[in-house]
């Protein structure tokens, strides 16, 4: 018995050598964990059950036969995360540069398919360089079955991507189809194609850096959710975000201790509004004002910052934050903002997160090229999403409700559940100015100004809305934190069902 004892505890430090102490010490020089290390920062300590360690690919060209590291590049397994489940998968780098193989991708798809089964979420930390070229077709087959596994776990529990090193071509599409991307500066980048083949094909010169790197993925194509300094802070704020989530689609998010007055009164929101209409102000002074403790985790902060989304708690319960954002483009809609808080709604309705939305909103952004970049249809996304959305709603309108964007910011005709709106709000197809001209056309200046005064008195007021029922409540700003904890409070038990359907055709 001793004899195999020592044979599983030798088999079991060569598997956690990955490829050797040598490629362990280069993962290390670029500021870059291992795979195993990774890990043990991600989860609860000593609480990672590993499966398939012993693992080998079966590949024999190339001499692949005479290379069999066990685990084949990739660690799994589950763990928890301040005591709650998940699964998770971890690439190594230092065995075939993380390249997926047939068994690679099997040892993942075994994973996700648990996760799916026993309703836990999946956190998959990438560090690849793409598909192992010595296996051909079985490595691409490899990809499509996890991503469909990705396909298959999507709304039913959630997924969460940390690129922490490449991830080119095909390994792309399977984080793209992750609930949530986080990506590492200057170590790691996503691209479907490399600048060496851009080069080839279109003659543009670019770095990979540029072409596909944190920077690139958080601020231009929205691809990735944050980006952080190194792969200790990514790893950290991944547990944060996690604890805001349930662990299925059957769960609800899990209630935390929280040290907050839910009747607290914050005056200074009375002033928050500035007198001048046209004055910016910032909306995050707000959601941390109503949020437990004044915390807010922001999602997507660099990209079409006209928006703002991320989870709070109210009472120690998450809640889904859709906020315009006075302080860039005024907080008008446009093409990137739309798609940005259509999939947050989508992920909070997917998954029970109620959602809070703060309007301050003058429409939709105009011009040629929103019109041919297809802002109709990208609108139609949010309007679409809210429309469909069955968890508790509570909209709050502080300033601007202008035209179609009222409509389509949670308004009660979306099935909002408590439309609240403060006394400086300004309900209106548009600005009293633009209307007056309209309406007015050929009046003199004098004329227009008075009867602008005329307009602005008449409409731009919540109380018109509010008699039509449109609005439930005109409220006191200081008092939202204890109106729109106590309408959350009133929606615990809410049940609503959609006609069955297959699935809906969103307008994508």
């Amino acid at each position: 018995m001793k004899d195999h004892i020592e044979a599983l505890e030798a088999k079991r430090s060569e598997s956690q050598l990955g490829g050797g102490q040598a490629r362990i010490d280069a993962q290390h020089a670029k500021g870059k964990l291992t795979a195993r290390e990774r890990i043990e920062l991600l989860l609860d300590h000593d609480s990672f059950e590993e499966f398939d360690a012993f693992v080998t690919h079966r590949a024999v060209d190339f001499g692949m036969q005479d290379n069999l590291p066990m685990g084949d590049g990739v660690v799994t397994g589950w763990g928890t995360i301040n005591g709650r489940m998940v699964y998770v998968f971890s690439q190594d780098f230092t065995v075939f540069g993380g390249s997926l193989s047939e068994t690679h991708a099997q040892k993942i798809c075994k994973i996700m398919d648990m996760a799916i089964q026993n309703g836990a979420p999946v956190i998959g930390i990438n560090d690849s360089g793409g598909a192992r070229i010595q296996e051909g077709v079985a490595s691409l087959a490899g990809y499509a079955d996890v991503f469909q596994r990705n396909i298959m776990a999507s709304g039913v529990v959630p997924q969460i991507s940390l690129i922490m090193g490449p991830c080119a071509g095909g390994a792309v599409y399977s984080p793209a189809m992750t609930d949530f991307i986080f990506m590492v500066r200057d170590t790691s980048y996503m691209f479907v194609t490399g600048p060496d083949v851009v080069k080839t094909v279109t003659n543009e010169v670019v770095t990979a850096e540029e072409l596909g790197g944190a920077t690139t993925h958080t601020k231009k194509s929205g691809v990735v959710d944050g980006a952080f300094d190194n792969d200790v802070e990514a790893i950290a704020e991944c547990r944060r975000l996690f604890d805001f989530l349930p662990l299925n689609n059957r769960e609800k998010a899990p209630t935390r201790p929280f040290f907050d007055d839910v009747k607290r009164v914050e005056d200074s929101l009375d002033t928050l509004i500035p007198v001048n209409a046209n004055t910016p102000y910032d909306m995050k002074e707000l959601i941390h004002k109503l949020a437990d403790e004044g915390d807010f985790y922001e999602i997507q902060a660099d990209y079409a910052g006209n928006i703002l989304i991320g989870f709070i708690r109210l009472e120690g319960q998450t809640v889904g934050v859709v906020a315009n954002q006075p302080m860039v483009l005024a907080g008008v809609l446009d093409i990137d903002s739309s798609r940005k808080a259509a999939r947050f709604v989508r992920f909070c309705d997917a998954f029970e997160i109620p959602i809070l939305t703060l309007v301050d909103v003058p429409g939709f952004l105009p011009g040629t090229s929103q019109e041919y970049g297809g802002v109709i249809k990208h609108g139609a996304k949010l309007l679409f999403a809210y429309g469909e959305a069955t968890v508790p709603k509570v909209t709050v309108i502080t300033r601007k409700a202008y035209g179609g964007a009222y409509d389509v910011m949670a308004s009660k005709h979306l099935r909002g559940d408590f439309n609240y709106a403060w006394p400086t709000a300004e309900i209106a197809v548009m600005g009293a100015k633009g209307a007056v001209e309209i309406i007015y056309r050929g009046r003199s200046p004098e004329e227009i100004v008075e009867l602008t005064k005329e307009y602005e008195d008449r409409f731009a007021n919540p109380f018109v809305a509010a008699s039509k029922g449109f609005v439930d409540e005109v409220i006191m700003p200081r008092s939202t934190r204890r109106r729109v904890c106590r309408a959350f409070a009133s929606l615990r038990g809410k049940q609503q069902q959609n006609p069955w359907k297959k699935h809906d055709n969103i307008p994508l």
